[in-house]
């Protein structure tokens, strides 16, 4: 009674009573406790359930989580969800790139130091996987106990496939013992065992990496045969195996180190069509583990099709085995592989190829301008020329190539376009002005004219036409057609807005008005009379301030003196011209009558007067 009575005393007087309703209102403590030792906690727990429990169904499973824990603490290999195996390293081909108008494409060209044999040793080697260090701890009487964890693993690895041989995990444990044993160095029995679990356990998701291990092995041992039957298991697994990709890649090299280049191309094709099937963007920017892949991609390509024969086989391959979407890239690709080694006729030949079969491709314009750099950085002049003369044949505004395309999207084309017809111009004017070349005179001077009129029509309000139209007009000055020269030389005086030549043009169009009066017929020298007055009153009244514009109109009184022209008042025209004329209309006609004399005492010579040197004059209007 006297300890019921405390009992009761004690609960009355607590001063903190909750009843079970209460907890709805604790707030739970979910702070993480560091428990020390865990694992060896864990692993004590695990063998004296094994010690202390009778056989049963849970047995295979603890013996499992015991080895498992052992190399857990040893090498961090948990065995519940095993650490992946890192992708191999592969190296970077420097200068990858995007789909730009004459910039290196990605993986068109590895470092300029990188031969073939060093590519293909950076791009196949295999990445060591970094592992744990042993740490061994020396007992008394000098006994060691720094693998008898992952010994005893193995032991327990061995002891559960033998005693039960249908447990349910059996190609986990497999794999957990190849594990140990390649953390310990003990490379074949790791084979061995990764072995056991392709053959008996097929269907295993560990297969996959497994096989990746297993040809890795095959390959760095030059083991070709082995290494592509256990990459080829991976492809066949389709890209529900995160090694399909780098298996693809690897089974490629492997065929090409058995010089099976034919069967190699097909791994590296069905690599870049996954790449696009899952939405890779060639011209965009990515990882660097996928770019450096790709270019190193593109870049054996190359190396296959160069051992195939290059040029000669790539349209026969895609003709067999479809078009791909980055066929322009394959043939830039291998373009630019042939120049890395100085085969300038070669990658010409491999960007041209490509535009022959695809003239309305959206590349071809840059492969053809491709070309002639090429030919360019090899010093092949006439190459240069006649690839220049493709491009403005079939990249010209009015080729067939525009009407698919808009030329306002393509910038820099135009502005190839337009300094390829300026550079074909110039260069057959030269070749027309060369003396040593008299029997290829007459050619030059139509392929010369021929571009210039293509620039002119091209590009009429272009800031060059003034000049381009110039030189048209010198070039038909040089070629004795007078006519035509004056023509143009007027027009590049008065056509276009004022410019820095307009009053020279505008002076050289007299003299070759003049030149044709020289040698034109009977029947058309009034009418060229007439152009020659007309041209001289023209420039006087659109550049009075000219220094030889009084000199002008008293050459254009001689003219009418010459002979009368119907329909013209050449001496009042020349009157009142003579009003707007700085200095005065009395200082003009005294020059112009001073001409006038000079003339009439050399009537009957076909030359210029004396007191007025117009090819003197244009001349110096040239120079400045």
């Amino acid at each position: 009674m006297a300890l019921a009575m405390v009992a009761l005393a004690g609960c009355a007087s607590a001063p903190d009573r909750h009843t079970l309703g209460d907890l709805r209102t604790v707030k739970p403590d979910v702070a993480e406790v560091d428990v020390q030792d865990s694992l060896d906690l864990a692993m004590a727990s695990y063998r004296r359930f094994l010690e202390q429990t009778e056989t049963g169904a849970m047995t295979p499973e603890a013996m499992r989580r015991l080895a498992d824990l052992e190399l857990e603490k040893e090498y961090g290999i948990a065995g519940a969800s095993p650490k992946a195996l890192p992708a191999p390293r592969q190296g970077f081909a420097p200068g990858a790139v995007r789909d730009t108008a004459l910039a290196a494409p990605a993986g068109a060209a590895a470092a300029a130091h990188e031969s073939d044999e060093e590519f293909e040793r950076r791009a196949t080697q295999q990445q060591d996987l970094a592992s744990a260090p042993a740490q061994g701890v020396d007992l008394p009487g000098g006994e060691s106990l720094t693998h008898s964890g992952p010994l005893e693993a193995i032991a327990i690895y061995k002891r559960l496939l033998t005693e039960y041989p249908n447990y349910e995990r059996s190609d986990q444990v497999i794999y957990q013992m190849a594990r140990a044993y390649d953390e310990l160095g003990q490379t074949e029995e790791a084979m061995a065992a990764m072995q056991r679990l392709v053959d008996e356990y097929g269907y295993s998701k560990y297969s996959d990496e497994v096989n990746f291990r297993r040809a890795e092995f095959f390959f760095t041992r030059s083991k070709y045969r082995d290494a592509e039957k256990a990459y080829g298991a991976i492809t066949a697994m389709g890209p529900r195996s995160e090694y399909y990709e780098l298996a693809l890649y690897k089974l490629g090299w492997t065929l090409y180190k058995q010089d099976f280049y034919d069967e190699a191309l097909h791994q590296y094709m069905a690599l870049l069509d996954y790449k696009l099937s899952i939405g890779y963007d060639f011209d965009q920017r990515h990882e660097e583990e996928d770019e450096r892949r790709v270019a190193d991609t593109f870049r054996v390509i190359s190396l296959s099709f160069s051992n195939l024969g290059g040029t000669e086989v790539l349209p026969e391959f895609f003709a067999s085995y479809g078009a791909r979407e980055y066929e322009d890239r394959i043939y830039r690709n291998l373009g630019e592989f042939y120049l890395e080694k100085l085969r300038y006729q070669d990658a010409a030949t491999a960007y041209a190829s490509f535009v022959k079969l695809h003239p309305l491709h959206r590349a071809s314009p840059r492969f053809s301008m491709r070309v002639i750099e090429i030919y360019q950085q090899g010093d092949f002049p006439k190459l240069v020329v006649e690839s220049k003369k493709d491009f403005a044949r079939d990249y010209g505004l009015r080729a067939e190539y525009w009407r698919h395309f808009d030329v306002k999207e393509s910038p820099e084309v135009l502005a190839y376009l337009k300094t390829n017809l300026r550079d074909l111009a110039n260069h057959y004017h030269s070749l027309y002005q060369d003396e040593t070349l008299a029997g290829e005179k007459a050619a030059n001077y139509r392929e010369a004219l021929a571009w210039y009129r293509e620039f002119l029509a091209s590009f009429p309000q272009d800031a060059e036409s003034p000049s381009i139209n110039y030189q048209v007009a010198d070039l038909l000055l040089e070629n004795k057609d007078f006519a035509e020269a004056a023509t143009e030389y007027e027009r590049t005086a008065y056509d276009y807005p004022r410019h820095e030549r307009s009053s020279a043009a505008g002076y050289a169009a007299i003299y070759a008005h003049r030149q044709y009066l020289d040698v034109v017929a009977d029947a058309q020298k009034t009418e060229a009379l007439r152009a020659t007055v007309l041209s001289s009153l023209k420039f006087a009244d659109t550049f009075a301030e000219h220094e030889h514009a009084p000199a002008v109109l008293g050459a254009t009184g001689v003219v009418r003196n010459d002979a009368s022209s119907p329909g013209l008042d050449h001496r009042r025209a020349f009157v009142v011209r003579a009003r707007g004329f700085p200095g005065g209309r009395g200082r003009v006609r005294a020059r112009a009558r001073a001409h006038a004399r000079g003339r009439r005492r050399s009537r009957g010579a076909r030359r210029q007067p004396r007191g007025v040197d117009l090819q003197a004059g244009r001349a110096s209007e040239r120079r400045g």
